[in-house]
């Protein structure tokens, strides 16, 4: 079943809110985002700054140890303008090159959805009108957080968040831990373009007219947000220092493979000791995220 779904409210933690629409595995939802500022499709604030979210779903049958799956089939932004920060953050560079870093004003750009690019406008560098390709992706997402928290929208843990990485865009499908019953699933932060690590704080962030469908596998447990497209799985890890990150999303992988993969312990740790590769996801908030991929053509066949 499609259900379309408008907001009339929007949370910036992920916990255990008051669903907003309870649906069946499955089941597939169409709504909209508002941007990390709270502006929606008509440059209206509708809600308080800090990354809103829409939702939470609740998945009929979600229990504490399932897996959710969230497959992102449609992610497109539904208006003409976008913003992002114009000065690189301070923990990116050396100690000695901040007081180099420009005023970390905003900068507008102009977003031509037909035509799938974006325009610098504002400010005026020496960059100049520069346009780039748009490549949508949902900057935060996931579940109720574990514990009974609720964590802000600022940052990330197991149950996803801020995570920032740019391969969370159409046609991907996401893993998420459940540890609330229902799962709860919230998503917003749209960004229309990003770099890796959402350095200066923000892509061009933009409202978003989102499609995504939600089932779960049961009784299957994993640690932390998992990914695939048509070419390969990734985990994601999300802590701070970086290196921890890390080691969260390379030990979520190596379960991965002995969990669905057929591998044993020995085959996981040699495949990614020479195939590994490391995505940054986001860099600027209270926790990193680093994402760790392999290449489906790796995997034995049928697994």
């Amino acid at each position: 079943m499609e259900h379309q779904f408008t907001p009339t409210h929007y949370f910036t933690t992920l916990g255990s809110h008051e669903p907003v629409l309870t649906v069946q595995p499955g089941d597939s939802v169409v709504t909209t985002t508002v941007d990390a500022r709270g502006k929606d499709a008509n440059r209206e604030q509708v809600t308080p700054r800090g990354n809103p979210q829409t939702g939470p779903f609740f998945v009929e049958g979600a229990e504490p140890g399932d897996t959710l799956i969230v497959r992102l089939d449609s992610i497109a932004p539904n208006r003409d303008w976008a913003f992002c920060g114009s000065s690189v953050a301070p923990n990116v560079v050396r100690p000695d090159f901040v007081l180099e870093l420009p005023e970390a004003g905003m900068a507008e750009w102009d977003v031509d959805v037909v035509n799938g690019t974006a325009t610098l406008t504002t400010p005026e560098s020496k960059l100049g009108r520069l346009t780039l390709p748009l490549d949508p992706m949902i900057g935060c997402f996931g579940v109720a957080a574990k514990g009974g928290q609720a964590i802000s929208t600022a940052t990330s843990a197991e149950h996803g968040g801020n995570m920032d990485y740019r391969g969370f865009r159409t046609g991907v499908t996401v893993y998420f831990p459940v540890f609330e019953p229902g799962a709860l699933f919230f998503l917003g932060d749209g960004h229309a373009l990003q770099g890796d690590g959402e350095i200066v704080g923000s892509g061009l962030e933009i409202s978003m007219d989102v499609r995504f469908t939600l089932d779960l596998i049961k009784e299957h447990e994993i640690g932390w947000p998992r990914g695939e497209n048509d070419e390969e799985i990734f985990s994601v890890g999300n802590a701070r220092p970086l290196d921890e990150a890390t080691q969260n999303a390379t030990t979520e992988m190596l379960r991965w493979l002995v969990q669905d993969h057929g591998l044993d312990a020995r085959g996981a740790n040699l495949l990614l000791a020479q195939c590994v590769r490391y995505d940054l996801g986001n860099m600027f908030d209270p926790a990193y995220t680093m994402v760790c991929r392999v290449a489906k053509s790796l995997l034995p066949s049928g697994s």
